[in-house]
């Protein structure tokens, strides 16, 4: 079987980022973005989606963290894209929830090619420590559009903004884990 692997390269007057994934691995994830809340749940989308994850990025920090945000989000949606191919033999659909303490969170893909976004997600403050929560529907925004997929998040309930983000990313690695996995060889 072909590997599942691609490497993604952005430069732009805000941010330079680099991407490596691999899809049918361990879920060993190195994410360096200078944002620490983004690393945090960077390291649950790859290790709870068994998808190795290589994130370095600059960016200008010093006017806030959406550039950088963004911009991981775009390359790790074109990465997704790269290693997934013409998608032969992949299952498609997944869907996970997941509760994290007094938080769920629910997710449902389907790697179409056929990008949209249903988001429904509150939350009860604007930060999770430094991080702006607005980001979180940002970054899904992006890779879903780039990566080119059908995705569709709610969070029911849920008091912690850090819980309920977590949840999210959570969710998203365990549908993700299954809208990936191989039905069959590709012939």
């Amino acid at each position: 079987m072909a590997k599942r692997t691609a490497s993604i390269q952005r430069k732009t007057k805000e941010t330079a980022i680099r991407v490596e994934i691999d899809l049918d691995s361990t879920g060993a994830v190195a994410a360096r973005t200078g944002v620490g809340f983004l690393d945090h749940m960077l390291d649950h989308l790859g290790k709870h989606s068994l998808t190795d994850l290589t994130v370095e990025a600059a960016g200008d920090l010093h006017v806030d963290d959406h550039h950088t945000v963004e911009d991981v989000a775009i390359c790790l949606g074109q990465a997704v894209a790269e290693a997934l191919g013409d998608k032969a033999g992949i299952r498609r659909y997944g869907s996970a929830a997941v509760p994290m303490e007094e938080a769920l969170a629910q997710v449902a893909m389907d790697l179409s090619g056929r990008a949209a976004v249903v988001y429904n997600v509150a939350f009860t403050g604007d930060k999770i420590g430094t991080f702006d929560v607005q980001l979180v529907e940002e970054f899904l925004r992006r890779l879903a559009v780039t990566a080119e997929m059908n995705l569709h998040v709610n969070v029911p309930y849920g008091t912690n903004d850090h819980h309920v983000a977590e949840a999210i990313f959570k969710a998203f690695a365990q549908a993700f884990l299954q809208a990936a996995r191989r039905m069959y060889p590709a012939l």
